[in-house]
């Protein structure tokens, strides 16, 4: 059952990369329909429901229009092939040494400096690695609580890692948050979303210096960290990140391709890379099992299902322009980012409500303004990954170190999110305000 789980998923990922070709993306999206059912058993309950509110949305569809099946089926497998082109790729880096070197050089410095080194180093490592990074470098956070104790520097290495893998929705090209965002709003540039957003993550990890513990200069103890090769395992990893990113944007704005699979390929063409170069010196790894991907699939999958019919409907039932005050859009983006964060807090992934408020106000939002819209969503998913407790990297931490996710994420970093969310809605709704 398993091996026929993973052959399913990668059958989903093959019909991805091989999307140009007719009835691709029917292939992909029944490989990913029959993974998750396949897995079932195993699956965890928001996926579950998820997986449900498609089948309901397909019924949905076929009695209204079956015309909304293609599109929906298409951004499926756009998506799906995504997600596990993703964790194809985060599986293949994480077996090479230079990420232990470069999450064990993170650890060392002034309190300060050690805070900074960790989350803009989970933040860079979260490009292409996704959740891996968390459980990279929070392994080093484990074992430093494992050797010497609980201590203020420990937590405010979980906060920095927390906070790091949280901004990597708001920055990374490579985010399901950017490609969902930019799918959804296909008038939306990638440059001039990224422009404002790249600043905002900036500035919310540097604020997150103000809402980490005191550090008394009894308790702090110089850290020897000896990192062989020095920084060429730096220079390689950041050297593999900008191949990446610079082969989305050129296939996406040269070749214009759609984002989604603009990533899709140029991950994979890193994933062949780091094959054929494995195969040069004499080494075989074996191929990644996918077999355990039935949760991702169905949230992604399921969501852009369900998005997809939703935008269908509502344009529907669009005819001709909306007698909408203008006042209203603004109101609408300041509430976006609230919107991912209390749901988040009830448990709901960001991309279940990234979907609906895409494929819903997507669909009506006046196209000059839809930097705000994009904005409020991309900020408002950011703040959800690192502020509350449901949260995959948070469950990932607490189990590296024993901290209770609700306090590592929730309390621990409580102010920085309000906050956060505080500073997106208003920039979303200014920003709307302008342009609409």
């Amino acid at each position: 059952m398993l091996l026929t789980r993973s052959a399913l998923a990668y059958l989903a990922l093959i019909a991805a990369i091989l999307a140009l070709l007719p009835g691709m993306t029917g292939l992909g999206a029944a490989a990913v329909s029959l993974a998750v059912i396949l897995g079932w058993r195993d699956m965890r309950l928001v996926p579950r429901v998820v997986f449900l509110v498609a089948g309901f949305a397909l019924a949905f569809a076929l009695g209204r229009d079956p015309g909304m099946i293609a599109a929906a089926a298409e951004n499926m497998s756009r998506l799906a092939g995504l997600v596990l082109a993703v964790m194809l790729l985060s599986s293949v880096l994480g077996r090479t040494s230079d990420l232990q070197k470069i999450s064990t050089s993170l650890f060392g410095g002034r309190p300060r400096v050690r805070y900074l080194s960790l989350a803009f180093g989970t933040a860079m490592v979260s490009i292409p690695l996704n959740f891996g990074s968390v459980a990279v470098v929070g392994s080093v956070v484990g074992e430093r609580i494992r050797s010497n104790g609980d201590s203020p520097s420990t937590r405010n290495a979980t906060r920095a890692v927390l906070r790091g893998f949280g901004v990597s929705p708001t920055f990374s090209p490579l985010s399901i948050s950017v490609v969902l965002t930019l799918t959804l709003l296909p008038g939306l540039g990638s440059l001039q979303l990224l422009m404002l957003t790249i600043p905002f993550s900036i500035v919310l990890l540097f604020s997150g210096l103000v809402w980490c513990e005191p550090e008394p200069e009894s308790e702090i103890e110089p850290v020897k960290v000896e990192v062989s090769g020095g920084l060429a395992p730096w220079f390689r990893f950041c050297a593999l990140i900008l191949a990446i990113c610079a082969g989305v944007f050129l296939l996406s704005h040269q070749f214009q391709l759609s984002y989604a699979y603009a990533v899709t390929l140029s991950c994979m063409g890193a994933v062949i890379g780091a094959r054929l170069l494995a195969w040069c010196r004499r080494t075989n790894p074996p191929l990644v099992s996918m077999a355990n991907v039935s949760n991702e699939l169905a949230i992604v999958g399921g969501s852009a299902f369900i998005g997809a019919v939703i935008s269908a409907a509502v344009l529907g039932q669009i005819s001709g322009d909306l007698n909408v005050p203008n006042w209203l859009w603004p109101v609408l983006a300041a509430a976006v980012p609230w919107a991912f964060f209390i749901a988040g807090l009830g448990g709901v992934n960001p991309i279940v409500i990234g979907t609906l408020a895409g494929g819903i106000l997507g669909a009506v939002w006046p196209e000059n303004g839809l930097v705000g819209l994009g904005f409020a969503m991309v900020t408002g998913w950011g703040i959800t990954a690192f502020g509350t407790p449901f949260a995959a990297n948070a469950l990932i931490m607490e189990r590296l170190t024993g901290y209770k996710a609700v306090d590592a994420s929730l309390r621990w970093s409580l102010s920085l999110a309000l906050s956060g969310l505080t500073v997106a809605s208003a920039l979303a709704a200014g920003l709307t305000l302008v342009l609409v």
